[in-house]
């Protein structure tokens, strides 16, 4: 059966920052700090970019001290790709068969 591509996560991630943001947190975990100091933006701009990564289940979260580390939910981004790897296996086996629908 064919998966969906979840467009609500596909938004989140549309985001350049966001985007960014992600790519940084796939090589390591990060404190806001880091983050603030590897993108050049403001504190407020970037604790609303991560508060809505947080809550698409893009990131978690841990406390340390007086900071946040946040660290990448790979399984949401593998779920994404599971989604878009069905989709292309369906177009590829729909071009092999040549399957269109007829016009009335």
């Amino acid at each position: 059966m064919l998966k969906s591509v979840d467009a609500d996560l596909m938004r989140v991630l549309a985001d350049p920052l966001r985007l960014r943001i992600v790519t940084l947190l796939a090589k390591e975990t990060l404190c806001s700090t880091h983050l603030i100091e590897e993108t050049g933006v403001r504190q407020t701009n970037l604790s609303n970019h991560l508060k809505v990564l947080r809550e698409a289940g893009v990131v978690d979260t841990e406390p340390c001290g007086r900071f946040t580390y946040y660290r990448l939910r790979p399984d949401v981004l593998a779920s994404l790709a599971d989604g878009f790897a069905d989709l292309a296996e369906t177009a590829r086996a729909t071009a092999e068969n040549n399957v269109k629908r007829s016009c009335p």
